[in-house]
């Protein structure tokens, strides 16, 4: 993904300043993380919005998105598909030529949205391909290949632009974090020293409760509980530190609750289906230290006999963290989904 960024000329670009905001759309679970994450990234630097679709059906043809009224030449159009031949995203690459907004789009190589967008004078950074040819959108746009295939070039333009820090080697280092986090949870490494395993063990035949610390943890959370309920069907809920004791409190306490045990503990369970219990999972984008509200959130899971994974990152910069923290859940999620699915 980084050689087709190079090869589009993203690094040759030299752009007068920053957008005044960033618009990013596209289908399903791939965009919606892309937006979080740039949102994510960008901090401060410029707001960061999502054009989020409308349709009678989530169906390619059936979707359509619209520029908000404010939207204009100081502003930037993302545009993240795994598909490229959804009409609605030719439509808004139309539309923000009329209004003057610079178009950037990662698609497939050979899609109609190529040539929607080099119709209107954007840029187009073809869709790194997986080893074995193509994605299949249907089947893979929650899968890890996709996002960083439709994430990366789109980091490499915002570093030109001067929101987010990405330059060339620290998207090599992102690829080598990708690479150790493989080694440590493929499949072939063992549950009691494999990260990933380990998350999806204790998982099993429970709700998770993704309680995230740090301004990059939380697009993980949120694209975890996605991805489990897409790829493993699986319920999971997210939530922010210090917001998620407030707000999933009263799950600790309430059915499902660990100790929860309506009517006669002795009845025959032979013939009952498997409860879902709570189970609080600690995400934070940095290794320990420093002001946290960890100790709150372990305290109230522990205090309704609530168990608690936690997950953090080694030592490195925002982006390498934010990467090592997608890796792990990512294989965890598909672990869960090998798990359910019928033999």
């Amino acid at each position: 993904a980084a050689r087709h960024a190079a090869e589009a000329g993203i690094g040759g670009l030299n752009p007068e300043g920053r957008p005044r905001a960033v618009l990013v759309a596209g289908p399903g679970t791939a965009a919606s993380g892309v937006a979080d994450l740039i949102g994510a990234l960008a901090g401060a630097a410029a707001p960061v919005a999502r054009i989020h679709p409308t349709g009678v059906a989530p169906a390619p043809g059936a979707l359509r998105w619209t520029l908000p009224g404010w939207a204009g030449s100081v502003d930037l159009l993302l545009i993240a598909t795994a598909d490229g031949s959804e009409p609605g995203l030719a439509l808004l690459a139309e539309q923000a030529y009329r209004r003057g907004c610079t178009v950037v789009a990662v698609a497939p190589t050979r899609s109609p949205l190529r040539e929607a967008v080099d119709g209107v004078h954007g840029l187009v950074v073809p869709m790194a391909a997986a080893p074995h040819g193509e994605y299949d959108a249907e089947t893979s746009a929650a899968g890890p290949g996709t996002l960083w295939a439709l994430l990366t070039p789109l980091l490499a333009l915002l570093d030109r632009v001067g929101l987010v820090t990405a330059p060339a080697e620290e998207l090599q280092k992102v690829a080598d974090r990708l690479d150790r986090t493989a080694e440590r949870c493929g499949p072939a490494i063992a549950t009691y020293s494999n990260p990933a395993k380990t998350l999806a063990a204790e998982l099993a035949d429970s709700l998770p409760l993704l309680w995230t610390e740090g301004e990059a943890a939380g697009p993980v959370g949120r694209r975890f509980a996605a991805v489990l309920s897409e790829l493993a069907g699986r319920p999971a809920l997210a939530a922010e530190l210090p917001e998620a004791l407030p707000s999933h409190g009263t799950l600790l306490a309430g059915d499902f609750a660990a100790g929860a045990d309506p009517d006669d503990f002795f009845r025959d369970r032979v013939d009952e289906g498997e409860t879902l219990r709570a189970r609080v999972v600690l995400l934070r984008d940095r290794p320990t230290g420093g002001l946290s509200a960890y100790p709150a959130a372990r305290e109230l899971a522990l205090g309704h006999d609530t168990p608690v994974s936690e997950l953090e990152p080694d030592e490195g910069s925002e982006l390498e963290t934010l990467a090592e923290l997608l890796a792990i859940t990512d294989f965890a999620a598909v672990y869960l989904s090998l798990a359910s699915t019928p033999t």
